[in-house]
């Protein structure tokens, strides 16, 4: 097992933005800003930053891809750039508070008529707020009235707001696949109130596959294309409620239930079996201790969340990018199959679980 944290919380899936199509300014202009801005924010210069923004402004770059093209460019390198190792948590932290100290730079647009009123939200325990800040910040660029209501956001109080405010539609954002559950919930509960709702975010797939599984009314890969979207109109939805298994009838198993049900004990015997069983572990530290709880946290919960929407790539993918991750950090991928080999002797009675950790260890396998 790892001894280095695989924490996805603080990981490059958080700056994953999505941007957008290259603007008219996009590919030259937009480029050249954005490599400025990258050193300002390396620097952790927020003055710096900001003039690189004004100046943008000033000699004539659209708003729109300034926020898109240049500083949604720069918060994709700082993903990019923890990921391969080049940057500590703290620098990702610091850059990513000096893009959003960036973005409130940007000049408003207060239109005299509104083009439509949408609230823009993360789900429930969805706390990577930037993509959803960018939709937010294009949308109120294009003339919208915009209530962003910011990361986890717990359904119940959604609910609230949309009844107070009957906004037009709803955009709801998240990075992570374990939140697809979450995600689910608060789809169906804004559908119920007749509101229509667009989903985004990484953790839909990159297709938005799983915005279509869970029931959302439309999806968009981008903030351009979400904008698009919104300025054509959802189709208005009567209001309706329905259970989590009328769209996901695989949920009848039970495995999911279950499996969420006892992932604290899953992750806390498997980690007592490792320490029997897997040498290395008597010569950890208490930290490296620490982050191997942590990683198996998050194994078993990319599991459940893969057993939610039946979709093995979720674990996969997941494995395979951790994979990636501990080889740049000098761990190796080899390192997580005992891990994966004590979750299987637990869910034996899991047929879909099983067929899940087979094709991780599968997946591990091709890993260099």
């Amino acid at each position: 097992m790892t001894s280095h944290s695989t924490d996805t919380r603080e990981g490059s899936r958080r700056h994953g933005v999505d941007a957008g199509r290259t603007s008219p300014h996009g590919d030259g202009q937009a480029s050249r800003w954005a490599d400025r801005l990258w050193a300002a924010v390396r620097e952790g210069d927020e003055y710096a930053a900001v003039d690189v923004v004004t100046e943008a402004l000033r000699t004539g770059l659209e708003p729109e891809a300034v926020l898109l093209d240049v500083i949604g460019s720069v918060q994709r390198k700082v993903g990019g750039e923890w990921a391969a190792g080049r940057m500590s948590v703290a620098d990702e932290h610091i850059a990513t508070a000096i893009n959003e100290r960036v973005i409130s730079a940007l000049p408003g647009n207060r239109p005299a008529v509104p083009r439509g009123r949408v609230t823009v939200a993360c789900v429930d325990q969805e706390w990577h707020a930037l993509p959803a800040r960018l939709v937010a910040e294009t949308l109120r660029l294009r003339g919208c009235r915009v209530d962003y209501l910011g990361a986890q956001v717990p359904t119940a109080h959604l609910i609230g707001h949309i009844h107070r405010t009957g906004p037009d539609a709803v955009c709801l954002s998240s990075s992570l696949p374990t939140r697809l559950p979450l995600a689910h919930t608060a789809i169906t509960a804004v559908q119920a109130t007749g509101t229509p709702v667009m989903a985004g975010g990484l953790a839909f797939g990159a297709d938005g596959r799983y915005a279509r599984m869970l029931g959302a009314d439309a999806w968009e890969p981008d903030a351009r294309a979400a904008a698009d979207r919104l300025a054509s109109g959802l189709p208005a939805r009567p209001a309706a409620a329905h259970q989590a298994i009328d769209d996901l009838p695989h949920l009848g198993d039970q495995e999911y239930t279950v499996v969420a049900g006892a992932s604290t004990r899953l992750v806390r015997e498997t980690f007592h079996s490792l320490e029997q069983r897997f040498p290395p572990m008597k010569a950890y530290n208490d930290e490296q201790r620490e982050r191997t709880a942590e990683d198996l946290a998050h194994i078993v919960d990319f599991l459940t969340a893969a057993l939610y929407v039946d979709a093995p790539e979720i674990f996969t993918d997941f494995l395979t990018w951790t994979a990636d991750l501990l080889t740049a950090r000098g761990v190796p991928a080899r390192s997580l199959v005992p891990g994966l080999d004590l979750l299987e002797e637990q869910l034996r009675d899991f047929p879909r679980a099983r067929r899940f950790l087979d094709a991780g260890r599968a997946a591990l396998a091709s890993c260099p």
